[in-house]
């Protein structure tokens, strides 16, 4: 009876995994985490409206209110080093999938399921090169674990490292590329700064 109880005990914190489906994620080691000493080149990025600014958001110009980029560094501002919490959904912690969620409703106005398996099933599939800012990426460590977080430009994207907490990470660090999934894209970029604009007005 008492092993059976502690058995419950253990199984029951499963349940309310965001980024896991059956199991506790192991921890992207700190060593994977090599992108830390680049991170000033993306605050420049950020200050100098960044090489890809006219690319991707000129033509969205004569819409008023910020960009979908803009509104991800926000974004990164409030929760950056939000600690990891399988099942965490607040600034006490928090998980890949829950972070997705505050990000995109607190941002955009827009709902995302509370997984990473049902976050999967959002918008449409693209592939890796036509990314843009709030396409979201996806990564399978194991056949167990998911993890999730959403394009910000220039080569990073914005999530909750089970080992750092919420950050900034590149695509092309070692760790991330060799578990790269897919990315999806879960609204029309066009039509995610519209909704920027009609918010800000």
């Amino acid at each position: 009876m008492r092993h059976a109880l502690l058995c419950c005990f253990l199984i029951l914190p499963l349940g309310m995994a965001g980024c896991a489906s059956n199991s506790t994620p192991p921890s992207d080691m700190a060593y994977y985490d090599v992108d830390l000493p680049e991170l000033p080149k993306l605050k420049r990025y950020r200050q100098q409206g960044g090489e890809q600014q006219s690319a991707e958001d000129s033509q969205f110009a004569s819409y008023s209110g910020p960009s979908i980029r803009e509104v991800l560094m926000d974004e990164h501002d409030r929760w950056a080093g939000t600690p990891y919490r399988l099942g965490g959904t607040n600034t006490g912690g928090i998980d890949c999938s829950a972070l997705m969620q505050h990000v995109f409703s607190d941002g955009f106005g827009i709902e995302l399921p509370r997984t990473t398996t049902q976050q999967v099933k959002r918008g449409k599939r693209i592939d890796k090169s036509q990314l843009k800012p709030g396409d979201l990426v996806f990564f399978r460590p194991s056949r167990r674990y998911n993890h999730v977080g959403v394009y910000v430009g220039n080569g990073y994207f914005l999530h909750a490292s089970t080992s750092r907490g919420v950050k900034l990470s590149r695509l092309d660090n070692v760790y991330w590329a060799q578990h790269y999934w897919q990315s999806r894209r879960p609204m029309p970029y066009e039509a995610m700064q519209m909704k920027l604009a009609m918010r800000s007005q």
